[in-house]
């Protein structure tokens, strides 16, 4: 089936209008745009919604109130902590220090204990070659590692860090390990994963580096150096893989980050040419707070008009449809679960 056009998948400009049935037409659009990379997936939490912990069934924490109660050993937080994660992380940080959420995170996420969720497995099939996913899970990152060929990069969102201007930390997969490499030693070529929020690099990382904690940690992207595709150079050379992970997680890691992210510094320049007109696809990501707002006002910055994208919101607030709106976004009334059945692709509950 040849891709609909864009002026009958969405109306030239976003509006307060209702919002957009999902067609069978308009699923198949939007999937092979996703495969050819005319369109962007970005993912929220509601694409983790059906992955569960393999041995006691709990769910795995992605929202804000579900990764509280979980940092806090299962019990609630004080109300006006409860209001959002950044808030309740910094105050843990007051008291324990940054070490103590990064602990939390890396338990929770660089972890084989989770089962797999269908919205990863069908991306996986569909191998789009640019994925923005603001969630600080591992599963994007595991399902390309298993694809054949395996090659790839992953850019992580850090804050805080001296002697750099940059706000992210660049890593290549050689099929085996990551390599930390500079910004200008970037392949535009590969698969690229964004994760603005962070997370556990799978397998660990190969040579030298500066070790990482919440925000990002000591370390500079690129100590580790690399040379061509496959191979290390620079200071490491080949060693042994050691855990790596960068989390953007307390209210003074987002003032930071969104600080240079808005200033050029948070997105590397390869990925700033190749979101050059392009659309996206919000998935499983709600609009209601000012954090994903902002994320996603700078990240997608260059977006095609007519439309910039499409969101897949159910029941949408009317904050969510101004805010989409704005940035020239389509609201579509259907989550994950019904974009993936009536594209094709793998069965699932609803997962948006």
């Amino acid at each position: 089936m040849s891709p609909v056009s864009v002026s009958a998948a969405a109306p030239a400009a976003a509006s307060l209008s209702a919002p957009l049935p999902l067609s069978a037409e308009l699923a198949q659009h939007l999937r092979a745009g996703l495969g050819d990379g005319r369109i962007i997936p970005c993912l929220g939490p509601g694409v983790l919604a059906d992955v569960v912990s393999q041995r006691d069934g709990r769910a795995l924490p992605v929202t804000s109130e579900a990764m509280i109660i979980a940092m806090n050993g299962g019990r609630p937080m004080a109300p006006k902590l409860m209001f959002e994660f950044s808030r309740a992380a910094m105050n843990i940080e007051l008291k324990r220090g940054r070490a103590a959420i990064k602990r939390f995170l890396d338990t929770t996420y660089d972890s084989d204990e989770w089962t797999r969720a269908a919205a990863h497995d069908w991306l996986r099939e569909i191998a789009p070659p640019y994925v923005i996913d603001f969630n600080r899970d591992r599963q994007l990152l595991d399902g390309y590692a298993s694809r054949r060929p395996a090659l790839h990069q992953v850019v992580l969102g850090c804050a805080r860090l001296g002697g750099t201007a940059y706000r992210f930390r660049l890593f290549r997969y050689d099929g085996e390990g990551y390599v930390a490499i500079e910004p200008e030693l970037a392949d535009p070529s590969l698969p690229t994963l964004f994760k603005p929020l962070g997370a556990p690099l799978p397998g660990g990382v190969r040579g030298v580096g500066g070790g990482a904690t919440v925000g990002g940690g000591a370390g500079v992207a690129g100590l580790g150096g690399a040379g061509a595709v496959g191979g290390v150079g620079g200071v490491g050379g080949v060693g042994a893989l050691r855990p790596e992970s960068s989390y953007i997680a307390s209210d003074a890691d987002f003032v930071d980050y969104l600080t240079e992210l808005m200033g050029g510094f948070g997105v590397p320049a390869f990925l700033k040419r190749r979101r050059e007109q392009k659309r996206y696809l919000l998935l499983g990501l709600r609009l209601t707070r000012d954090t994903e707002r902002m994320l996603l006002r700078d990240i997608c910055h260059g977006a095609a008009e007519g439309p910039a994208g499409w969101a897949l919101l159910p029941q949408a607030s009317a904050k969510e449809r101004r805010f989409c709106a704005q940035l020239g976004f389509s609201v579509i009334d259907a989550d994950v679960g019904d974009l993936m059945r009536a594209a094709g692709g793998v069965p699932a509950a609803p997962a948006g």
